[in-house]
């Protein structure tokens, strides 16, 4: 028996919209995936030890902190708010957690719990802050980035803390595969953000935030958890951040993430996330980690000098973020002509 002809005309326009919806997302996914073999092309005819299995191997296992600080960075933005404290509070948890193992003599677990910790409690403080007393995130995350900064350099005397090999089973290529645990736990990280994001009811109150947060007011829906929750999960991601920073190196740097948060943001804009809300993915997020790390890598295999890589870093930020404002303009286009 067939369907009824209003039911019918009813879920087709939905079904149009869920595969124009995942065509869209493709279509994303595709062209970031086209720029970063173009670069990998690119950089191979460059330099002729470029394109190895080592090469990728060795950017795979640079990259665990910056993913899961962008995964972090990517809710932040969708929310239509900015956290320039990510590198410092990855500095702050990877020196607590040296300080906890040399000087304290704690346990590898413990003092990577407590290091997390850390992390959580810096972000619940950039967003109730920021969220309870109605305060720009660019300026308390600002405060956030000098307060944890040096924080670290006092809690390690502005000293390196050599933790030595009881954590470098974290960040430590495994024999055979050639890649860290730490890599591991990041896709993890990339694939439960992505989910929480797209298919959870908080993921889409995030992006309704980002959306129109006076929208979700009168709809009866306070947005000041929500936001907070945000700002705290960019914290304890940087936390582990810290983790796995410290496993990497073998050792706890009050200096490290210096320019992170910047590395973060710009992972996250070629990803396509809008620097004004509502629109994101962390998948996309992740393939924009990708595409900063190839280029990175390939400039210093061909030979760039430190400020070539920064200017051309540089100018692919600013591309990206003028192609974001094209589409959002586009998008104000289209939408009175769908309506």
């Amino acid at each position: 028996m067939s369907a009824p002809r209003e039911h019918r005309e009813s879920s087709e326009p939905m079904r149009a919209s869920r595969g124009g919806g995942y065509r869209r997302v493709a279509g994303e996914y595709a062209g970031l995936v086209i720029v970063l073999i173009a670069m990998v092309c690119l950089f191979g005819m460059s330099s002729r030890h470029f394109i190895r299995v080592q090469t990728f191997a060795t950017i795979a296992n640079q990259i665990p902190a910056l993913t899961i600080i962008a995964v972090g960075m990517t809710f932040v933005l969708v929310i239509a708010g900015i956290d320039l404290s990510v590198g410092s509070v990855m500095a702050l948890s990877a020196s607590l957690l040296g300080m906890a193992m040399v000087d304290w003599g704690w346990p590898v677990w413990p003092a990577a719990a407590f290091a997390v910790l850390v992390g959580l409690c810096c972000g619940l403080a950039n967003g109730f802050v920021s969220v309870w007393f109605s305060m720009p995130s660019f300026i308390v995350t600002l405060g956030m980035l000098e307060i944890a900064r040096g924080c670290s350099y006092l809690s390690t005397n502005s000293e390196t803390k050599y933790i030595g090999e009881a954590i470098e089973g974290i960040g430590a290529p495994l024999a055979g595969i050639g890649l860290s645990p730490a890599f591991f736990i990041a896709v993890g990280i990339v694939i439960a953000g992505q989910f929480l994001l797209s298919r959870t009811v908080f993921g889409r109150q995030v992006i309704a935030i980002g959306t129109n947060e006076q929208a979700v007011r009168l709809s009866g829906i306070n947005p000041v958890p929500g936001k907070i929750i945000v700002f705290a999960m960019a914290g304890l991601l940087a936390g582990l951040g810290g983790v796995f920073q410290a496993s990497r190196l073998s050792s706890a740097d009050p200096n490290a993430g210096i320019g992170l948060e910047l590395a973060a943001i710009a992972s996250v804009v070629i990803g396509g996330t809008s620097l004004m809300g509502g629109r994101g993915s962390v998948i996309s997020s992740f393939l924009g980690v990708w595409i900063i790390a190839v280029l990175q890598t390939g400039l210093a295999q061909v030979g760039a000098t430190e400020p070539t890589k920064r200017v051309i870093t540089g100018i692919v930020i600013v591309v990206a973020v003028i192609v974001d404002a094209y589409r959002q303009r586009l998008g104000n286009w289209r939408r009175p002509l769908r309506s």
